[in-house]
């Protein structure tokens, strides 16, 4: 039986990446600072100096991807445009740009449009890549009309067509409530550890879709360790970083938290702890 492996590191990204083999990885979710002031850990001089720090770390992680390996990147639609030119400049290949339509709180605007939506750049290093489909499919819209399909088909094209019992094809536009709000007591929002967590049914997706069982998923900047939970929940490998001790101590007790609500407390049988990832702590 495979052991689910993971790393967790509490390092500046640079020296993350220094401790990560090259081409070893399958998939990258990153979620790295926007430059919105949220905290201390996004504040820049200014939008040159995000830029030149948002560069760096793609340049490090680049050589850590297979040749088949999948990335996905979170921003703001105004920084995404400027990291699609840098990733297409350095010769990737652009798949997806991805709405993250959340809908989230009270955003005023009085002279543009209200901001609901995050961007997710989704980008692979070669036109080879893991992409199941089949297994993200989502569901029909329009349950009446397909009702009918499944008896009699629709004519299409000179061809009957029949929908596929696990739904429509996936779009770029993904509707997930955030988290803040997923979270709420008596309808109030609750405070969280990290300010901008993202919703695990999301993360999911992006495992799902763009890597298999046993596949190496990397993250470095990983907060309150979502993209670790949904790694593991479906039998991925994880590398990890956060610079911010809290945080790693955070995931660290989700993935204990996780593997006891599985198999009764038996932590151990299930994820095998590497050398590296007990220097990491033992370093605190």
């Amino acid at each position: 039986m495979h052991l689910n492996k993971y790393q967790l590191f509490c390092l500046d990204y640079k020296d993350f990446f220094s401790k990560v083999e090259e081409a070893s990885i399958d998939l990258a979710i990153i979620d790295p600072p926007y430059n919105l002031k949220v905290a201390d850990w996004d504040k820049f001089k200014n939008h040159e100096s995000f830029l030149s720090f948002t560069y760096d770390w793609i340049d490090m992680l680049i050589p850590k991807l297979k040749t088949t390996a999948s990335f996905y990147v979170f921003n703001t639609p105004f920084n995404a445009a400027y990291i699609l030119n840098y990733l297409v400049s350095k010769g990737l290949r652009f798949q997806n740009w991805i709405v993250w339509d959340k809908r989230d709180g009270f955003n005023y605007a009085k002279k543009k449009y209200v901001a609901w939506q995050e961007t997710i750049l989704f980008f692979t290093v070669s036109d080879k890549y893991t992409f199941n489909v089949d297994s993200v499919r989502v569901p029909y819209e329009s349950t009446s009309r397909i009702e009918h399909a499944k008896k009699k088909g629709i004519l299409k094209d000179g061809k009957r067509w029949y929908p596929n019992e696990n739904g429509k094809l996936c779009g770029d536009i993904w509707n997930f409530s955030s988290e803040r709000h997923k979270t709420k007591v008596n309808g109030k929002t609750q405070k969280t550890l990290h300010v901008t967590p993202k919703p695990l049914d999301m993360i999911e997706r992006m495992v799902i879709a763009s890597s298999n069982q046993q596949d190496l998923v990397l993250d470095c900047f990983m907060g309150s360790g979502t993209s670790a939970i949904a790694a593991l929940k479906h039998k991925r490998d994880f590398i990890g970083n956060d610079k911010d001790e809290s945080f790693v101590n955070y995931t660290k007790n989700r993935i204990d938290q996780f593997y006891e609500s599985l198999h009764g407390g038996k932590h151990g049988t299930r994820v095998k702890q590497l050398p590296e990832m007990q220097e990491s702590f033992n370093s605190y």
